[in-house]
């Protein structure tokens, strides 16, 4: 193999790193999922990245250590939050990789195919993943949408007209597991109504487990602090980072641009909790609520 010069060989190792690692985050996904359709995959991608591992190797000359720690968070993100968004989430970061096989292909040639292969090859056998979580994260996102919107609007409308943590409380708590049984009927019907795979049952666990987890999340600062414009406050932040977040999720998942999916619904909930502090307001005033 041609000699290379010392930064050159730092990069080839840093790749090649890169590749053995993505080769046991890989492999270790496939030993954890029971679909053979998803775990052949999985291997073919894992067999891939260690053919292109070999192939620096050869211009390194040196073994590589696999990333230990970039191994398990990858792998606890894919088990926690789903296989497709660990992998995609793990392809993001592949822009700066093609700038350095770009880098690389000046001194070495196969630098070039390899970053095809990478991009072509991977992106079709990812396409090839079917995730059951992913299929019914329309519902996901209704459950949530459901408790963001209407939640923090009766919660804010509530804190101002009754300024009463208890009631509020009360108030949240009914809303909230009332809200959490319409999206589970809602999501039945729906899924029941239009046909197809998707199983009713499963698009109503989706839909009411993350609406349930989100009110208890929003209606949490209620329960441990006393002052109410300091919960409302905090109910308010909850509500950005559970937007923040899923945003984030759908965003990868699906391949949606994360600027615009963020800001509309940071303007949807946020807009509709001024709305109804406004008229828990002039509630307030008007019919001379005192509690």
């Amino acid at each position: 193999m041609k000699m290379l010069d010392e930064a050159t060989r730092k990069k080839v190792l840093a790749v090649q790193k890169n590749e053995l690692t993505e080769h046991f985050i890989y492999g270790k996904l496939a030993g954890s999922i029971k679909d053979p359709r998803n775990k052949e995959t999985l291997q073919r991608i894992a067999g891939d990245e260690l053919d292109h591992h070999n192939i620096w190797k050869q211009y390194s000359g040196t073994e590589a250590a696999p990333g230990k720690v970039k191994i398990w968070v990858y792998y606890l993100v894919s088990i926690i939050f789903g296989i497709t968004f660990g992998i995609k989430l793990m392809e993001e970061g592949e822009e700066q990789a093609q700038k350095t096989y770009g880098a690389l292909a000046k001194v070495v040639p196969v630098a070039a195919s390899i970053a095809e292969d990478e991009h072509r090859h991977e992106k079709q056998l990812i396409s090839l993943i079917d995730e059951e979580r992913l299929r019914y994260s329309g519902d996901m996102v209704r459950g949530l949408n459901v408790a963001l919107v209407e939640l923090t609007g009766l919660v804010a409308g509530l804190t101002l007209a009754l300024q009463n943590i208890r009631l509020i409380v009360t108030a949240g708590l009914i809303a909230g597991i009332t809200m959490s049984l319409s999206v589970a009927g809602t999501e039945y019907l729906a899924t029941k109504s239009a046909g197809g795979s998707r199983s009713p049952l499963k698009a109503v666990v989706y839909a009411g487990i993350t609406n349930v987890i989100t009110v208890l999340f929003l209606i949490f600062p209620y329960l441990i602090f006393t002052n109410i414009y300091l919960a409302l406050g905090l109910m308010m932040v909850n509500a950005v980072i559970v937007i923040f977040l899923f945003s984030f999720y759908i965003s990868v998942a699906r391949e949606i641009p994360f600027r615009k999916r963020f800001p509309e619904m940071l303007l949807v909930s946020l807009g509709v909790a001024a709305l109804a502090f406004g008229i828990g307001y002039l509630a307030r005033i008007f019919l001379h609520v005192e509690v």
